[in-house]
């Protein structure tokens, strides 16, 4: 029998770094030394007391049926807890709060939820990928905002066409930023919610890295501003903050009518999570936040042991200010794919390729600060080796 996929496969983007991982495997298959850089998954243990709370939530056998659809109250309340706590906004636990198989199920589902085929999301170049999937599962168009070092890495909302602008119906923002590694000014968002409320776009903020920001400067959450809750919504997750990455915990909060309708888009898919889960994660947000303060602590002392070792090398790039990447330009006009490519088969050294990011990303690799200070040293030592800057 001849199988025959719905059209919506073919949509879906190439996964740029599958290759990337199998080119990784190859050479580590023979018997070489690499220092993985190229990756975004936490590299320290979820903090004990979470864990402790799931093993203890899961033994009890309430936990052992069917969760309630649409997510446990006592973990909405927590998320909400959580922003009082961090940014002093309020939100209301049972309508303005959504929970999520971790936020890239929900960046996608809000997709599904707000594009029909033809309609047409804005998105940053460079930008996660997963929004592209998000997108092409809906039968949606992007029209791509390039962030240019020049501009901060923001959008220049007057780049864009009036044709894309006439179909827009949502945009996504992430900072901090991945892969660029920057913070928004409170300003910037402001600018985006007056011309979302001008052209009638949702906006969609990604605050997956809301947690991780340097030098002693908080980042702004989009849920801060005024007219935020009007225009869109943001999406957090556990992931990074409490090195939670393989628990797939997160949330949507903001728009009344956006929670509503993702909520009932969820309702077709899951039964919402394991609620032992839900339980320890409310326990995260709501207990003590040492551990955080720790992990910020710990990631930017090997922000700062890397970029010493870069200034050594010759390296210029710019500072990181939140998230745990660096965004690295390459040396004289050479590609990234191609740069990367150099870096693993002559000094075993891993880095995501800018371009596969978007466009605007040619020129730069993305290196996550995930291994220990030592291991970030040396991995630019190798890279200085073969005297390219």
């Amino acid at each position: 029998m001849r199988i025959q996929p719905a059209a919506m496969m073919d949509r879906l983007p190439t996964q740029f770094f599958s290759s990337l991982v199998a080119k990784v495997s190859n050479i580590v298959a023979q018997g070489h030394d690499v220092i993985n850089l190229g990756q975004g998954n936490p590299d320290l243990p979820t903090p004990p007391h979470i864990v402790e709370e799931l093993q203890r939530q899961a033994a009890d056998p309430v936990h052992h049926k069917y969760p309630l659809f649409q997510g446990m109250l006592e973990l909405k309340a927590a998320v909400a807890h959580w922003y009082k706590q961090e940014f002093d906004v309020d939100l209301d636990p049972e309508e303005e709060v959504a929970i999520l198989f971790g936020s890239k199920t929900g960046l996608v589902e809000i997709c599904q939820v707000l594009l029909d085929p033809g309609d047409v999301a804005l998105v940053p170049d460079p930008g996660y990928p997963d929004y592209w999937s998000g997108v092409a599962i809906s039968g949606g168009r992007m029209a791509m905002m390039p962030l240019r070092q020049e501009n901060d890495f923001l959008p220049d909302f007057r780049e864009l066409s009036a044709e894309d602008l006439a179909k827009a119906k949502l945009m996504f923002l992430n900072y901090p930023n991945n892969p660029t590694a920057v913070n928004a000014p409170f300003s910037f968002f402001e600018e985006a919610i007056r011309f979302a409320k001008r052209h009638e776009i949702v906006i969609c903020h990604d605050f997956a890295y809301g947690a991780i920001s340097f030098d002693g400067k908080k980042p702004v959450s989009f849920m801060q501003v005024p007219g935020a809750k009007e225009v869109g919504v943001e999406f957090y997750t556990l992931s990074k903050t409490y090195n939670m990455a393989g628990w797939r915990v997160g949330a949507m909060v903001g728009n009344r009518e956006l929670v509503r309708l993702i909520n009932v888009i969820q309702d077709h898919y899951f039964c919402s999570l394991f609620g032992a889960v839900q339980m320890a994660a409310a326990k995260a947000l709501t207990g003590p936040q040492d551990s955080v303060r720790e992990l910020v602590a710990v990631y930017e002392r090997r922000r700062n042991a890397l970029f010493g070792a870069l200034e050594e090398s010759g390296w210029k790039a710019k500072m990181s200010q939140g998230s745990f990447f660096v965004w690295l330009p390459t040396p004289g006009g050479m590609d990234s794919a191609s740069f990367a490519d150099l870096l693993l088969e002559k000094a075993h050294v891993v880095m995501a390729p800018g371009v596969g990011f978007g466009p605007t990303g040619e020129g730069f690799v993305r290196a996550a600060l995930l291994t220990s200070e030592e291991r970030l040293q040396e991995a630019v030592q190798r890279i200085a080796k073969l005297k390219l800057f």
